[in-house]
This record gives C-alpha cells, sequence and structure tokens, in this order.
C-alpha cells in the first residue's frame, strides 16, 4: 500500500485542493503556531500542512508510511516511534480515512503531544458516498462523524476545545483521475454520487477540530 502512495506522491503535492484553501488557513491557526514551538504532522502527504506552519516559524517533524512522500520519518500513525509529549503540538489533514486503526492512531497522537491535537478530514456523508469512496480509491477505510471524532479524541485523554464544519469542492473527475481511478470503477462512483455532483463539482463536508491535553 506504501508504494501505492508513494506513486501518488507528485499528484498530491500539486493538487490544489490539498495545496492551498481556507481549511488548511484554519488548521494551521488552530496549531497556535509560532518561533519555538514544535509540531508533529502526520500523514504529510505533500507536506503542505508543514511547509505552512514553518512559514510560521514552528519546527515542523513530518512522518508518513509511504517513502515517495518525502517524510522525515517514515512510519504509520498507529505506530509513531516519540517519547510521550515529545511535541507542543500533533497535526493530521485529510488522511485518518485511510488509517487502518483510527483510534490507536489518535491515542498515539495525544500521547507524544504535550499540548495540542489538531485533525482536519473528511466528515461521514453516508453509506453509498462510502461506497463511492472505496471504488474511487481503495485505500479508503472510512470517514467518521463529528460524534465519533469528539469520542475518539476525548477517549485519547483530550478535552475538545474548537470545531468548525467547512465545505469543500472537489473537481470529480480530477479527483478520480488523481488515484487513477479504473474507468468501469468511475462510472460506478459518478452513478453513487449523482445528485451529488453538479457541473462536474461535488461540495462535500469536512471538520476541523482541536483538542487540548
Amino acid at each position: 500500500m506504501t508504494d501505492v502512495w508513494s506513486a501518488r506522491a507528485q499528484a498530491f503535492r500539486e493538487s490544489p485542493s490539498h495545496r492551498e484553501g481556507p481549511d488548511l488557513d484554519l488548521l494551521v491557526e488552530m496549531c497556535e503556531p509560532g518561533a519555538g514551538i514544535k509540531v508533529l504532522d502526520v500523514a504529510t502527504g505533500g507536506g503542505h500542512v508543514a511547509r505552512r506552519l514553518r512559514e510560521e516559524g514552528c519546527t515542523v517533524v513530518t512522518v508518513d508510511p509511504a517513502p515517495g512522500m518525502q517524510p522525515d520519518v517514515i512510519t504509520r500513525a498507529e505506530n509513531l516511534p516519540f517519547d510521550d509529549g515529545s511535541f507542543d503540538a500533533v497535526t493530521c489533514r485529510i488522511a485518518p480515512h485511510h488509517f487502518d486503526d483510527v483510534r490507536k492512531a489518535v491515542a498515539e497522537m495525544a500521547r507524544v503531544s504535550q499540548r495540542l491535537v489538531v485533525i482536519e478530514d473528511n466528515l461521514h456523508i453516508d453509506d453509498q458516498v462510502e461506497e463511492a469512496e472505496r471504488l474511487r480509491d481503495p485505500t479508503h477505510v472510512r470517514c467518521y462523524s463529528e460524534t465519533e471524532w469528539k469520542e475518539m479524541l476525548t477517549d485519547a485523554g483530550l478535552e475538545v476545545e474548537r470545531v468548525e464544519l467547512l465545505e469543500r469542492k472537489r473537481d470529480v473527475e480530477d479527483w478520480l483521475a488523481r488515484v487513477e481511478t479504473p474507468e468501469d470503477d468511475a462510472r460506478r462512483v459518478r452513478e453513487l454520487l449523482g445528485e451529488r455532483i453538479a457541473n462536474g463539482t461535488m461540495t462535500f463536508p469536512s471538520i476541523v477540530i482541536k483538542a487540548r491535553r
């Protein structure tokens, strides 16, 4: 699976929806960045969060299981090779829906943070959208609801401090092409999303959630 993500690395580095946006601005703000702040960026992907936090003066360590993403440390979110409280803040953007064990990953993020955990991901809509997500990209595991996110963070010993729900737009054909969805599967994805697509674009909800130790 890491080979798959390594092959996708350049596409995610160039993806406009990953490279910028109000959701990225909000996540960076929630990390309370500044000089001397040490941040762990989990599942860094194209490195967009790390880039922005470094511009704010933070010291950032990146981790990702895919070598092609060029992280500082190659590791899964479920097994972070750092001591307890190694970072002021830990962040993860648009990746947890790929994690095999999301609860373990959240517990690990909480463990290595002294202060903050800030996560952004796509919100669960319904089973039909989940089926479309898995067809489009077999690495998709599941999206989670706001309630589930609050429970996971609370169970990890954190206090949820702020939740923001945003709408992000995706160009459906670009979204399919980015992971090279086979045409038969892509056709079925379009059918499953049906009325959610307008003029080639789908609007979908995402959550940015900030929790404090």
